[in-house]
């Protein structure tokens, strides 16, 4: 018995600060998946409208006009750039697990958030990057446990994380507790920003393979370069900096034994990564290795997740 299904990776660039335009191009790239019988493309993060790279490259009071914009360009899962990838998804018949800054739809807080949708029901879940990274939180909120989800979609049971989120490490046990088949891990391109130059790349691939093995499951890695358009913005709205470079990403997708099946990929070609993996290769891997079963010792080590929303108001009647 096999269970053969065709993922993707789209290393693919935004269309910067442009969220309705960046969802036109992810359309395309769907069609493309659908009529070479891809099942799920997993995108980079907050492809829509693009990762705010201005957050690493200018002081503090020089970004607020920037913040604004990009909390207006950031996407609600009930606005029209989700519904046109919807329509994509169904007419194409592809899966796709989607980077977007998600603005809440009752207020202004925006999320760094990966968005599951199916042909059938469109929209089936969406998480939330539970800690910001560094500058990113002068952008978005936290998330809390009620995003940690696995979603059931046509190719089986599909997590994410969003880039750094990566080095949680209890955040990825409670993905591989709730086993996940196929993990998408999303990026934006790392190794283009001054001092990551020669290490981005190299943390990326260990985090990338360690979840694999780890979690036994297939890891979708997928990032987008720095393409010029985004240094022609910076400097023009921003002015000149010297911290950021075209090209970069790193993309592929990982065995649940952790060799590559597709990619690495890197640098500025914007390709559809693809690879028709056989998802029962998984028991074999949790032959030797699984982390909620023999390889688990509960009694000893224990992960407590707080799947409740956290709200700032309680309401009682």
């Amino acid at each position: 018995m096999t269970r053969q299904v065709k993922l993707a990776a789209a290393h693919v660039a935004p269309v910067f600060m442009d969220a309705m335009a960046s969802a036109e191009k992810a359309v395309e790239w769907i069609k493309k998946a659908g009529r070479e019988e891809v099942s799920l493309v997993v995108f980079p993060e907050v492809f829509l409208p693009g990762f705010p790279y201005w957050i690493n490259c200018y002081a503090p009071l020089l970004q607020t006009s920037l913040n604004t914009r990009y909390q207006q360009e950031s996407v609600t899962v009930d606005g029209p750039e989700v519904a046109l990838l919807v329509a994509a998804c169904r007419d194409a018949n592809v899966s796709v697990v989607m980077g977007a800054s998600e603005r809440r739809v009752e207020g202004r807080t925006c999320h760094n958030s990966a968005i599951f949708i199916t042909p059938e029901e469109g929209v089936v879940g969406v998480h939330r990057k539970l800690q910001p990274t560094y500058a990113e939180r002068y952008i978005w909120g936290q998330g809390d446990g009620s995003t940690l989800i696995a979603p059931q979609m046509p190719v089986g049971r599909v997590s994410a994380l969003c880039c750094w989120e990566h080095t949680m490490n209890l955040a990825r046990q409670s993905m591989i507790d709730l086993q996940a088949e196929v993990h998408a891990a999303l990026w934006p391109s790392l190794s283009t920003m001054a001092g990551f130059e020669t290490l981005a790349d190299l943390q990326i691939e260990a985090m990338m393979r360690n979840h694999a093995f780890t979690g036994g499951s297939f890891v979708v890695s997928a990032a987008s370069p720095v393409d010029q358009g985004t240094l022609d913005f910076l400097e023009k709205e921003a002015g000149p900096q010297e911290f950021l470079t075209t090209g970069g990403g790193w993309s592929a997708i990982i065995h649940p034994f952790a060799p590559s099946v597709a990619g690495p990929h890197t640098g500025s070609e914007e390709i559809l990564l693809a690879a028709e993996v056989d998802l029962d290769e998984i028991h074999g891997a949790k032959v030797w290795l699984d982390g909620t079963g023999h390889y688990a010792r509960p009694e000893i080590l224990k992960l407590v997740v707080d799947r409740r929303v956290k709200a700032t108001v309680e309401y009682i009647d």
